[in-house]
This record gives structure tokens, C-alpha cells and sequence, in this order.
């Protein structure tokens, strides 16, 4: 029994009444194409079960349609969101995700960048705060490059794509502020995300005449890392009536040494957290936090890379969301006395 043959180019073209040319412009996504034209090769190609050879195409196209994503910490789960707004863009563009662990690949001593460069995707996101900024550099120079949920590096015609961090951490510290506290500690990050965000809490303290009350204990933004910092907070006998952590999973760590030492929040220890992951919604925890629109800058993200895919030439800015604040059941007035 003979194989049926699978369809081709030109076996569309000749369902369709059109020229092969014609329907390698409705592959490309032409707006060249009249739309009843359109119409008729995408009928032609659903009855035919036609399947167009990416590898063919990437190859006469001069692009492989693929989107090289360098994300440096798999562990946060604020980069789920931001995930899945890049994807869905880049889906509905006819792009593909090819993830890569920065983490992994700086322990192996790899450069972080060069695994996409090799495999000569179109472009390249990186996501989240890079250890070596600088390894996007030659990146850079041979594809368009976005860099997501990070200030930095802000390189010429590389887009970055972020949450307004001081913002956000304004907007903690003043709900703490306003609930009555004033003996406010600050679980800190690394990076130009870490300083903006303890930047935002120093400077609101200040402007409430509490720069004295604000107390600064740096992490490495893991749940261990706050954690460490919680206990070195509280331990003390002036402990702090609340808390501001620089993300979702420090504050994690924080609830666990507050539990530790006999604290129940928020009757003892009012707690903040950033990001408004997942876990900041599970009912046992239901964190207070700042909502850091994960979705929404990955979703500006993929726009900023193809529209460089557009024009590479054009200037590299910074675009900002705005954050706002989700308030849960980890913060109430500071105890009597």
C-alpha cells in the first residue's frame, strides 16, 4: 500500500488556485496579501494537513524563530508570571522560548550568554538580576537584547523592562508607616533591584522623621537568606514591630523565624513582601505584598524585542510598571507598649 505524500508548497498553491509565491507570503505573515487570498491558501493548508519545514523556513528566512530566555534564579516564582507573559506574546507571534539556568551555567564556568549565540536564536531576554551584567555585552553586539524584571546593565539599544522597585517599596513602608509603627526593619536585597528597593524604605522613613527607627539587615533574597536576617532582627530586645522584605520568598523565611521565637503575625510582627507571587495567596499565608506586575512586564518584554526585531537601530530605553500594594493579613497596628 502505497504512502500518501506529504503535502507541499506547491500542492497548496495548486488547491488554493495561487501562485507558490503567493503562499510563501501567507507563511511569512505578509500584509502583501489580499485577505480572501489569505483565506484561501489557510483553507487549502487545513485540508491538506499541511505542515510548513521550519528548518526550510528558518533557513530561507535567514531566522530560526526562536527566543533565547537567560533566567538567572528558577527559584523565585515571581518569574512564573513574567514567563508567562513573554511566552504568550512570542506564541502568538510564531516565536519559540528556548529557556536556559544562568545559575547552572555560571557554575559550570560557561558564559552565560554564549549557549544562545552558538544556537544563533533571533534575540535574547535576559531575566531577572544577572551575577555578570557585563555578559550580555557581546550579545548585544549581535542580536536584539531585552533585559526583564532587572535595572541592569542599561546598554545602548538594549531595552529593560521592569517594576518601579522604589516605588513599591515606598508604597510598603508607608502602609506600615500608616498603620502606627515606627521601629521598621528592611530584610535588603543585591543588585540595582535591592538598592532601589531599600532606597524607597530609607528615604520614606526619613520623610516621616524615622530614619533612626530604620534598621537595614541584608539577604541574598532566598527564603534561607531571610530567614538568617529575621533571626538576627528579632533576636534582639529592641526588635522591630514590622517588617519590609525585599521579595516573597525572603518574607517566607522571615514568617518561619518569627514562628520560631514565639511571634505571631500580625498581632506581634507586622510583615511586607514583594512581588505578589503565588505564595504570598496561599490561604495559610496570605502575605501582604507588593503586586510588581510580573505578567504585564513580561508581556512588554516580548513587544520591546520585536519591535527591535523592527528596527535595531533605535535607542535603548527604560520602561517602568507601576506597582501597587495587595493588603493581606500580615500587617496590622504594632502592639501595646
Amino acid at each position: 500500500m502505497a504512502t500518501a505524500k506529504r503535502p507541499t508548497i506547491r500542492t497548496v498553491a495548486e488547491r488554493a488556485g495561487v501562485s507558490k509565491s503567493l503562499v510563501s507570503l501567507v507563511l511569512r505573515g505578509s500584509d502583501q496579501v489580499r485577505p480572501e487570498k489569505r483565506q484561501a491558501v489557510l483553507a487549502a493548508m487545513e485540508e491538506l494537513g499541511y505542515r510548513p519545514n521550519a528548518a526550510a523556513r528558518s533557513l530561507s528566512e535567514q531566522r530560526t524563530r526562536t527566543v533565547g530566555v537567560l533566567l538567572n534564579d528558577l527559584r523565585n516564582p515571581w518569574y512564573v508570571d513574567l514567563l508567562d507573559g513573554l511566552n504568550s506574546l512570542l506564541h502568538d507571534n510564531g516565536l519559540h522560548m528556548l529557556l536556559s539556568d544562568g545559575r547552572l551555567n555560571r557554575r559550570a564556568g560557561q558564559d552565560l550568554a554564549q549557549p544562545f549565540v552558538d544556537l544563533q536564536v533571533d534575540g535574547l531576554i535576559a531575566v531577572g538580576v544577572l551575577p555578570d551584567p557585563a555578559a550580555l555585552d557581546a550579545a548585544a553586539a549581535r542580536m536584539p537584547v531585552v533585559v526583564a524584571g532587572s535595572r541592569e546593565p542599561e546598554l545602548p539599544g538594549v531595552d529593560v523592562i521592569a517594576g518601579d522597585d522604589e516605588l513599591g517599596a515606598r508604597l510598603a513602608t508607608e502602609h506600615l508607616v500608616g498603620l502606627g509603627h515606627r521601629r521598621i526593619a528592611h530584610v535588603a536585597g543585591y543588585g540595582k533591584v535591592g538598592e532601589l528597593r531599600r532606597r524607597g524604605f530609607e528615604e520614606t522613613m526619613r520623610a516621616h522623621g524615622l530614619a533612626e527607627e530604620a534598621v537595614v539587615e541584608p539577604s541574598d533574597m532566598t527564603e534561607e537568606g531571610g530567614y538568617r536576617a529575621a533571626v538576627r532582627l528579632l533576636g534582639g530586645r529592641a526588635r522591630p514591630t514590622a517588617v519590609f522584605a525585599v521579595n516573597d520568598i525572603a518574607s517566607i523565611g522571615v514568617l518561619s523565624a518569627a514562628e520560631e521565637l514565639g511571634l505571631r503575625v500580625p498581632r506581634d510582627l507586622s510583615l511586607v513582601g514583594y512581588d505578589n507571587t503565588s505564595i504570598s495567596q496561599l490561604r495559610h499565608v496570605w502575605l501582604t505584598t507588593v503586586d510588581n506586575a510580573g505578567h504585564e512586564v513580561g508581556r512588554r518584554a516580548a513587544r520591546c524585542l520585536l519591535d527591535r526585531f523592527a528596527d535595531r537601530a533605535r535607542p535603548g530605553g527604560v520602561h517602568l510598571s507601576r506597582p501597587s500594594l495587595e493588603i493581606r493579613r500580615t500587617t496590622g497596628a504594632p502592639p501595646r507598649g
